[in-house]
């Protein structure tokens, strides 16, 4: 732990001593008469009163702003009575977080260029697919909205967010696909970040063994990291690294009802919390605004929570942020289990992350890297017996000096083996055979002579 989240949380101290007991249904669902999303979930809760923020800058009338059903379905709205995530930063390895007027003011503490085309301060747009994906996700994670309260709003206002432009494999970036995410992330951890957001997948469950150190490295710095399951839409049939890899919080999709999405994610039993994938809002780097879906947008909804949740608890770990973010996930009737391969956890309820009472763990609930590759990339060998102190070396006896071979000889003139072990044996074998041959020739010849004198003539 750091020792500015250490004077962060003594500061925070007084203002969260609060005993929350909370109790919920499904987050959140379409309200049928009005398309727009209304808040569904019952809650109650016991907790001393504590010092509220001032009011943020917010009209849920604006237009803009009554696109973003999660602010309500997921409990945004509610947690910002709490914090907005003022202090905590968000690296977003991206396309590369844009200059749009007035959501990002403010925002951008710093970036950085990985791709090798981008501008070093990351800000430059990269990729001709998609180059405003980083803006987007950006804009959902801490975007700042309008002073007047419109516009569209990320889920922690109050964060700063860390550019690192990449550019996806098939761009025109000139350092390899793997290579960028492992200078992205210990970028990122070397300049501060609280949480790293990720939102792409690579459609295979290994990673590159470069990655494992990188991750470590974020890991051992206490950074929590948020990472999208994929879209059956865009081709991915399966979660893939980084989504596989033990440590990151993956997050999967569903959509207005909080139904899993069948085309804007993908499902599997690393999924460790669901938020919206459909019918997002993202700003581009044009100022525009942009409906898109994807678990690239459900990772940086979970981003900012995990940002609000680090903002109130600033004394936790990583593994405890990720603990309260999963625990006070709200269970969906469908769920089989926890984890469940549709929806990990359950659906984020970011109010609850935040204020809820929870007693501490120990390690990361979502795995343990270190020894995942302890054992799967260079298990330890058994330990060697070593020497007893006591013993005496034994003294072995010289070997015999070997025998040097004999000086070459000319290769016409035969060698004392050669007729030792071939032209003896052979001259034995062959005379008896000689004179064997010429006695029974003799001996025929004899034959006929004899049968010729007993010919009577005619």
């Amino acid at each position: 732990m750091t020792a500015e989240r250490m004077l962060r949380g003594i500061a925070a101290g007084a203002a969260m001593a609060a005993s929350v007991i909370f109790a919920a249904t499904p987050a959140w669902a379409a309200d049928p008469s009005t398309g727009t999303s209304q808040p569904t979930a019952v809650a109650t809760a016991t907790a001393t009163p504590t010092p509220t923020p001032p009011p943020i800058p917010d009209d849920p009338k604006d237009p803009e702003r009554a696109l973003e059903y999660w602010l309500d379905g997921a409990k945004i709205r509610q947690a910002w009575s709490v914090t907005r995530g003022k202090g905590v930063k968000i690296a977003v390895i991206d396309t590369g977080i844009g200059k749009p007027p007035v959501i990002f003011d403010g925002a951008v503490a710093g970036g950085t260029d990985v791709s090798g085309v981008g501008s070093p301060d990351g800000r430059t747009p990269v990729g001709v697919r998609d180059p405003n994906h980083g803006s987007w996700v950006a804009s959902l994670a801490a975007g700042r909205g309008n002073p007047d309260g419109t516009g569209m709003i990320g889920v922690a206002p109050e964060a700063q967010l860390l550019s690192v432009s990449m550019g996806f494999p098939g761009s025109s970036s000139t350092v390899p696909f793997t290579e960028q995410v492992v200078d992205g992330m210990r970028w990122a951890v070397d300049n501060g970040a609280d949480i790293i957001n990720l939102s792409f997948t690579t459609n295979t469950l290994d990673w590159d063994e470069s990655w494992d150190e990188a991750f470590l490295y974020a890991f051992e710095h206490d950074v929590v990291v948020i990472v999208a399951a994929g879209n059956r839409g865009s081709g991915t049939s399966m979660i893939g690294a980084p989504a596989t890899i033990p440590g990151v919080l993956t997050v999967g999709g569903v959509d207005q009802t909080g139904i899993a999405s069948q085309g804007a994610s993908t499902q599997g039993i690393t999924i460790g919390i669901s938020a919206p994938s459909e019918s997002l809002l993202g700003v581009s780097a044009d100022g525009t605004l942009r409906s898109w879906d994807g678990t690239s947008g459900a990772a940086p909804i979970v981003a900012g929570a995990a940002a609000l949740v680090r903002a109130a608890h600033p004394d936790l770990d990583a593994a405890n942020v990720i603990n309260r973010l999963i625990r006070t996930a709200v269970p969906v009737p469908d769920m089989t289990g926890t984890p469940d391969p549709l929806y990990g956890y359950g659906l984020l309820d970011a109010h609850a992350a935040v204020t809820a009472s929870l007693p501490t763990v120990s390690s990361n609930p979502m795995g343990d890297l270190r020894e995942w590759v302890r054992v799967y990339r260079r298990a330890e060998a058994p330990e060697q017996p070593k020497p007893d102190a006591t013993s005496q070396a034994v003294e072995v006896p010289p070997l015999p000096p070997v025998e040097q071979p004999p000086e070459a000889g000319s290769p016409l003139l035969p060698t004392p083996e050669s007729l030792r072990y071939g032209t003896l044996p052979l001259l034995a074998l062959t005379v008896p055979g000689i004179l064997v041959a010429l006695g029974v020739t003799a001996a025929a010849r004899r034959i006929r002579s004899e049968r010729g004198r007993r010919t009577p003539t005619p």
